[in-house]
């Protein structure tokens, strides 16, 4: 029997991957916009909705980041509405393990679960900036390792709420709280996790039913999914208690060149020189608002700190080896002469895009299900619904033809969606 794919739609609150100044894009705030979007999905035969978040909205030198989306309602409020809307599609909600509680979040989950008939799934995240800190007085962040820490304790907190009155009193973790909520015919939200580190990795393996890993190359997704499998074994898991799906971005196109044509449009519009001078502040580390993207690189020598040291991996660059960095690109500039923009375009790293006709993407989509190298995708668009329309019209049909697509729901659940065990 033919490994089947299954199907996500990774619709973030944050980032460059959407095509935000597109008039086609679908308003960010309003519900109808998200009511059509999943019935769409359902459409296709999607396991589910995974609905970004964040708790405050981006920023760039201290200021509100005006190159993404403003902000939006907050997610379980969303899919609760959608719950109602919708008959079939999982409800993914991203929620915070740094800055929140773990009964009071146990709670609400378990809340959209219920109301949607065991749909609900939890995408849980850590937080490494210190503007959201400062949204609940913290006015600051946790090391990389110690977000895992918390955020495994958290987790554990949650689902021994599910299971029944829990209650908890080490070094670590203090609990004593009722659950409030019946549970769900699949019993608990489905468990979606997606930390890359050790840590992260490690958080998946103890307690995830879902990675949404960011390995989409075949090598890459082959690694990771050998490497999720061994950690599985060390904690007594199957290998097949986690689905593995990575994110996917889709442009699909009449022809290779068509397609190779949309692709390369679409990276310049998401890299736009805006972008490309708030690139280049996190390694300057200072303002560069006053540069013309369209002209040289600064010739000013970038500072000693950093513009903002709460940014996570991209901090650990600017501690080691920036200086040596940023010549490399002034040689670089120089010797093809490239502005600011173009520079940016050249060595800000690729992500992994399936570029081509559905009936090319379908065939690289069924040698990654024949190899198990990955459960599916969760799908990253940059137009909604455009690229979703796209996608459930013209790739949909062409995975049915391989064999590696469902053809019709056989549950109701998220989890029986995954075909979780």
């Amino acid at each position: 029997m033919t490994a089947q794919l299954h199907l996500g739609v990774f619709y973030t609150g944050v980032g460059p991957q959407f095509l935000w100044d597109d008039p086609s894009n679908a308003a960010h705030t309003e519900i109808e916009t998200y009511v059509s979007v999943a019935r769409t999905m359902e459409r296709g035969l999607f396991d589910a909705f995974f609905l970004g978040e964040g708790l405050r909205v981006r920023e760039n030198r201290g200021r509100v980041h005006a190159l993404d989306v403003a902000g939006r309602p907050d997610a379980i409020t969303q899919l609760s509405a959608l719950a109602g809307a919708t008959t079939k599609i999982g409800l993914v909600a991203t929620q915070n393990t740094t800055y929140n509680y773990p009964a009071d979040l146990a709670r609400r989950l378990a809340s959209l679960d219920y109301v949607s008939g065991g749909r609900a799934g939890w995408n849980i995240v850590t937080t490494d900036n210190a503007w959201t800190g400062a949204n609940f007085r913290h006015g600051g962040w946790l090391a990389h390792e110690r977000r895992y820490e918390r955020a495994t304790q958290f987790v554990e907190a949650a689902k021994a709420l599910w299971a029944g009155p829990a209650e908890a009193d080490t070094d670590l973790v203090r609990l004593r709280a009722e659950p409030t909520v019946p549970p769900s015919p699949q019993g608990r939200p489905v468990l979606f996790q997606a930390g890359d580190s050790p840590g992260g990795r490690e958080l998946a393996a103890r307690h995830a039913d879902v990675v949404f890993s960011a390995n989409t190359a075949y090598d890459k997704a082959a690694a990771y999914a050998a490497d999720l499998r061994d950690r599985l074994a060390r904690h007594g898991r199957s290998a097949d208690a986690v689905r593995i799906l990575p994110g996917a971005s889709v442009i699909l196109g009449d022809t290779p060149c068509d397609a190779a044509e949309r692709a390369e449009e679409i990276r310049r519009r998401q890299l736009n020189p805006q972008r490309a001078i708030a690139f280049l502040e996190q390694y300057w580390g200072q303002d560069l608002s006053s540069f013309d993207p369209h002209g040289p690189l600064p010739d000013i020598e970038p500072a000693e700190g950093e513009l903002d040291p709460s940014r996570g991996t991209i901090s650990v660059e600017h501690r080691t080896g920036k200086l040596e960095r940023i010549q490399q690109w002034r040689d670089l500039a120089e010797a093809k002469k490239l502005s600011i923009h173009e520079l940016v375009l050249e060595v800000e790293p690729r992500h992994h895009a399936f570029v081509g006709t559905p009936g090319q993407v379908a065939d690289e989509w069924a040698r990654y299900a024949k190899d198990r190298v990955v459960d599916g995708f969760n799908l990253t668009p940059h137009l909604v619904p455009g690229t979703i329309d796209e996608v459930v019209d013209r790739l949909v049909p062409e995975l049915q033809d391989r064999g590696v697509y469902r053809t019709e729901y056989t549950g109701t659940t998220l989890r029986e969606h995954l075909e979780l065990p």
